[in-house]
């Protein structure tokens, strides 16, 4: 029944216009395809104000397919302020009546067939038959679901009627009764409707309306204006013109509920990600079902499968047993573990993360190099650390507002922050939650500490108290209060021997201070939690700002001592950045080394054996693996190839070769042009080649100080990070050794050494730079020599003994330059014998 009373009713006769039998008849209907704007800056007005043209173009189009009595469009015009559109149209009929109600249910159809016309959103609009004359004007005030309903000419209209005539468009809150107003002026009712747009159709569609009131002979025309409760209005207006104060005050009051509010929350999330709070395998009674499923055998447990590192692991003890002694001691610096892919880092890491129960909370870089935007950077990151909730979408918004308070205020309302900033406020929660879960388990260790010396004194006691049994001195004053025994039975106290009077009495031995001091700094250690951050790398990263950010988060982690950190990386070149954001304190550098060639034969086998595949592992194959030594990448390759049907012998070579022409590639460039753009000369890399084909390993200063490096570690540091090279440290942490970046490169470097045209190309060029320093130097003891001749021309000695200054200098410079010009002949000779090998080609 409720249902039925508020049904919307029938819609009142359409408004007849004045017509003839030969001219076109004139109509108007009103679509809300836009928005209604509630306010000057509606954000909203000026976002379907860029695709008015194509929404207007789009509504044109599906109106043609209205063919009902020659219905033609001739005139479309937005009106913004109450969000809808007029659209004139002519129509011939002899019935306007009839007319109008065949068009306005062509229209309804056509509306109703493709989920409404189409609007700013995309779909959805609505279609009105205006029945009066609507009232277009742009005075500065916004609508609103109040409506003001004017009678004039005629008598007043009742509420029923009212209902009537503003049901169609709308549910309607209530309607208000006229009240007595002054002589000369229109008495009115309000409409109150539920929503803004009801208002903004109906008065649009309603205005100018001739409504005939029961009993009367003449009919009333309606007025309709906007009218607002309490001048609500009047604070949304002050608002509005007042931006120099609102927008401050927003910010701040921003500001302050995302700090008070979403801080904490974020921050207890990254502490439940840490701490697995959400996890269900951590739940007991997952844990209970999982025992007794066991445990009953309903289930079976899982199979161990051995990593693929555990054959080479045992290279691994060393580096294990520093990170242990790392964690095991307060935070001062980062733990930087280091080495080539394949190495074993991972597995490493995760063998000493396993043995211990401490929170870990763990970043990977590697999401941050693939993310396209900023926004997917952030929300990995937010991902990785549990960082909820996250707004991503707010920096646009952000920067829209930013861009509308240059226009209002003349700038920036610094809503929108860079990437760094973000990157740098959401670690700043982390910290937070770090602290916070420090804090936590340090009460939980300062509580089991206070059990376990409370258990320790019970046990103390029960020991005194069985000692005095067993001696026969111990007596419950208890019973002479029953037995009315001893001085003072009342009180419970009789003749037995009180405590202190009992001088040998055993005391049990308790733990030195010194010893229970330690105790628990092992324990408080030991609760910290653990922070890793894996592929710390920014190669092929344009975002090299937001490693800087993590750089400095983790550096401030360790100095106050919140979480030890361990820092994840394939390239010892990574540890400046680190070394940069912690300049007072060395890093905790742990760097591991390829497998020697019995692990890596190991490997090869045990993946082999796992496939079904049976060697004989012959002299010529078991030599053909040490070739690639103990990368497990290239073991990983080579176990592939040979599972497709190749020898060991064929995929071996397949993999050196692969690897002459990447390396010819990164190495030297493709061109002349492009070898412009790499960090280091060709004839760097190829006195590296030549040297570490004939040695496993060279020594790093030599290289340093020969040519063409002159000292200069920037090619070297370029080469490493290209993994060209690896450079090895001391204990100390110096650089002592330049090896292979890869132990199938030393084979590599012999097949590019060994390649005659290629080698005698290299020689060429290293040559020619050899010749035009040597010619420099001689250039240079020329000038010397004759700035010597001009001062020797003075017979006359200006100081005692300059002659014999002047000529030693003399003789020196000219062997000097005897030697560079011998070494001018030696390497053109060189050079025109290696040009008679690129004449030869091939």
């Amino acid at each position: 029944m409720l249902r039925h009373i508020h049904r919307p009713l029938r819609r009142l006769p359409l408004l007849r216009y004045s017509h003839s039998e030969t001219r076109p008849l004139q109509g108007r209907v009103f679509i809300d395809a836009l928005p209604v704007r509630l306010f000057p800056l509606d954000l909203r007005y000026f976002v379907a104000l860029l695709g008015e043209e194509e929404l207007l173009e789009r509504i044109r189009s599906r109106l043609t397919n209205i063919k009902s009595h020659a219905f033609t469009v001739i005139d479309i015009e937005p009106y913004h302020k109450d969000g809808g559109i007029f659209v004139s149209f002519e129509y011939t009929a002899s019935d306007p009546d009839d007319a109008l109600k065949t068009i306005r249910a062509e229209l309804e159809k056509e509306a109703k067939s493709r989920g409404g016309l189409p609007s700013w959103l995309g779909s959805g609009a609505g279609v009105w038959m205006v029945n009066g004359q609507p009232w277009i004007e742009d005075i500065p005030q916004l609508p609103s679901n109040w409506l003001s309903v004017a009678f004039d000419g005629g008598p007043d209209i009742g509420e029923e009627r009212l209902y009537e005539l503003f049901r169609p468009y709308g549910m309607i809150r209530s309607i208000d009764a006229p009240t007595p107003v002054p002589a000369g002026t229109l008495r009115s009712a309000n409409v109150v409707f539920d929503k803004i747009r009801y208002a903004a159709t109906a008065r649009n569609a309603m205005h100018g309306t001739q409504v005939f009131a029961p009993g009367s002979k003449s009919p009333t025309r309606l007025h309709l204006t906007y009218t607002f409760p309490l001048n609500a209005h009047k604070v949304r207006d002050w608002l509005a013109s007042h931006p120099r104060v609102v927008l401050p005050v927003a910010i701040f009051l921003l500001g302050t509920l995302t700090y008070a509010i979403f801080d904490p929350i974020r921050a207890t999330c990254v502490q439940a990600k840490m701490e697995n709070w959400l996890d269900v395998r951590e739940f007991r009674l997952y844990k209970w079902v999982r025992d007794k499923s066991l445990e009953l055998r309903i289930f079976e447990p899982t199979a161990h499968v051995s990593d693929s590192t555990e054959e080479v692991w045992k290279e691994r003890k060393q580096a294990e047993t520093d990170l242990q002694a790392y964690l095991q001691d307060w935070p001062s610096t980062i733990s930087f573990i280091s080495g080539p892919q394949g190495a074993g880092k991972a597995a490493l890491l995760d063998a000493v993360l396993e043995d211990t129960d401490r929170s870990v909370l763990t970043i990977d870089c590697r999401e941050f190099q693939e993310a396209t935007s900023d926004t997917q950077l952030v929300n990995a990151l937010a991902r990785q650390v549990g960082y909820r909730p996250v707004f991503s979408f707010f920096s646009s918004f952000n920067n829209m507002i930013d861009v509308a308070s240059v226009a209002m205020i003349g700038q920036k309302a610094n809503l929108s922050t860079s990437l760094p900033d973000q990157v740098r406020g959401m670690l700043s929660v982390v910290r937070k939650a770090l602290q916070s879960a420090n804090s936590s388990h340090q009460r939980d260790v300062q509580r089991e500490i206070r059990r376990q010396a409370r258990a320790e004194e019970h046990a103390r006691r029960d020991a005194i108290l069985r000692e005095r049994i067993l001696r026969g001195i111990w007596h419950d004053g208890r019973l002479d209060c029953v037995s009315g025994n001893g001085v003072i039975s009342e009180l419970g106290v009789g003749d037995e021997i009180l405590d202190g009077q009992d001088v040998t009495s055993t005391r049990v031995e308790e733990k030195p201070a010194s010893e229970r001091k330690k105790e628990k700094q092992v324990e408080a250690v030991g609760s910290l939690p653990i922070v890793v951050i894996r592929n710390f790398s920014s190669r092929g990263s344009t975002r090299e700002e937001v490693f800087d950010v993590i750089a400095e988060w983790a550096a401030g982690l360790v100095e106050n001592q919140f979480a030890h950190v361990v820092v994840v990386s394939d390239n010892r070149e990574n540890s400046k950045r680190l070394a940069k954001a912690l300049p007072s304190k060395p890093l905790h550098a742990i760097t591991l080394y390829d497998a020697d060639a019995k692990s890596s034969l190991a490997f090869v086998k045990r993946k082999l054996k796992d496939a079904d595949i049976n060697l004989d592992y012959t002299t010529d194959q078991v030599a053909a693996v040490q070739r690639l030594g103990g990368r497990a990448s290239d073991l990983e390759s080579l176990v592939h190839k040979i599972r497709n049907g190749s020898r060991v012998e064929e995929a071996v070579e397949d993999i050196i070769s692969r690897g002459v022409s990447e390396l010819r590639k990164n190495a030297f460039g493709d061109d002349s042009e492009d070898a412009k753009h790499l960090p280091w000369g060709r004839e760097h890399a190829w006195l590296l080649f030549k040297l570490l084909a004939k040695d496993t390993e060279v020594p790093y200063h030599q290289v340093l100080l020969e040519f063409p490096f002159k000292g200069d570690e920037a090619p070297l540091r370029a080469l490493e990070h290209a993994e060209i090279i690896t450079i090895g440290t001391a204990a100390n942490g110096r650089p002592s050794t330049i090896r292979p970046g890869k132990p199938v490169y030393r084979y590599v470097f012999e097949r590019l050494v060994t390649d005659p045209i290629f080698s005698a190309s290299q020689d060429i060029m290293q040559n020619e730079k050899l010749v035009a320093s040597a010619e420099s130097t001689i250039k240079s003891c020329e000038q010397e020599l004759l700035s010597l001749r001009e001062i020797n021309k003075d017979n006359e000695s200006w100081w005692h003994g300059a002659p014999v200054a002047l000529s030693s200098r003399t003789r020196y410079l000219l062997s000097k330059m005897r030697a560079a010009t011998i070494k001018i002949e030696g390497l053109e000779r060189r050079n025109a014998e290696l040009k008679k090998v690129l004449a030869k080609g091939d």
